[in-house]
This record gives C-alpha cells, structure tokens and sequence, in this order.
C-alpha cells in the first residue's frame, strides 16, 4: 500500500511518478523498496489519468439518516430505497476493488 501512498503524493505534489521518485519517496519514509514492485506499478500507472481514477472511485459522503416511526404504507417505498442504495454501495465497493488492483 505504501507504493500507492508514493505514487498518490508525487501526483499530488505535480511530480512525475518514476522509479527514481518513487524510491525516493519510500526510502524517506523508511520503506524498504523492491525494485520489481516499483517497475510494476511505474508500467501499471502508464497512460492512466490518476484524477479521473481517483474521481471515479471517490464514494461520497452519505447524510445520516434519522430513524423514526414510519406508516406501513411506506415501507414497501423504503425497502425499494434500501435496495438502491444496497446496489450503489456494491457498485462502489467494486470501483474501489479496481482501483486497489490497479495501484497493486
């Protein structure tokens, strides 16, 4: 995971992500580095637009929801809601999935 923190901070710092950057970054943060690992996800990271990924897998903030006493002819609309939202989260949770392989 730390080889994917190097690579998010250099592109947040507007820095190209290279096998020198990133080995520098992992060693000054004391991360023993492995060459391959660094050559794997350099090629990985080649072409991607890292914003787009990162807006893509970006799971918005959900407003709480207060629990109160609801009439019966609402349920069936709330489970429906449930449902959605159900589907929304697993929708993410692969986006996210994706992400996690992309960055390895």
């Amino acid at each position: 995971m730390e080889y994917v923190y190097a690579a998010l901070l250099l592109h947040a710092a507007g820095k190209e992500i290279t096998e020198e950057n990133l080995k520098a970054v992992l060693e000054a943060a004391g991360v023993s580095v492995d060459e391959a690992r660094i050559k794997a996800l350099v090629a990985a990271l080649d072409g991607v637009n890292i914003d787009e990924v990162i807006e893509k897998a970006a799971m918005p903030v959900a407003a709480p929801v207060a629990v109160a006493a609801t009439p019966v002819a609402e349920a069936p609309a709330e489970a429906a809601e449930e449902e959605e939202e159900e589907e929304e989260e697993e929708k993410e949770e692969e986006a996210l999935a994706g992400l996690g392989a992309l960055f390895g």
